[in-house]
């Protein structure tokens, strides 16, 4: 019983801190915290202005997680979200720049503007993704 009470008394804590930077989004962020306890993912719709940014950046700063942001655009491609491989010439050897996906919270600003193989392709539902014919964790540690 006593989990769930720190839950609770978390969760109302994260709650007041948000309110200190969001107005009127309470509902909102109460389901982009389930959605981070149930380890899913959340889509905000809806005019500019009306703090999705700010909701997603308050959370991360909230839970101590690192924050990325990718504007998509039609013409945005698989490695502007995934990284590419860069030649690293002291060691002869590729190595992986890691992109924006690799990050504890990312928000895709525009999804609905990128072609759907670009948009979609990237993002494992798995906790992976592939460059450069490899699977890669997305865990950060």
């Amino acid at each position: 019983m006593s989990n769930t009470l720190t839950v609770k008394a978390t969760y109302e804590a994260m709650l007041a801190e948000s309110a200190k930077v969001i107005v009127g989004q309470d509902e909102v962020f109460e389901q982009m915290v389930i959605a981070l306890l149930a380890r899913g993912h959340v889509l905000l719709e809806g005019v500019p202005g009306t703090a999705k940014t700010l909701a997603a950046k308050t959370l991360a700063h909230l839970i101590r997680a690192d924050f990325k942001r990718v504007q998509f655009t039609p013409d945005l491609m698989p490695s502007d979200i995934v990284g590419t491989q860069v030649y690293d010439v002291s060691s002869g050897k590729f190595y992986l720049k890691k992109g924006p996906i690799f990050t504890h919270i990312l928000l895709a600003d525009e999804i609905n503007r990128a072609p759907a193989q670009n948009a979609i392709g990237a993002l494992g539902s798995d906790g992976r993704t592939s460059s450069h014919h490899r699977r890669r964790p997305l865990r950060l540690a």
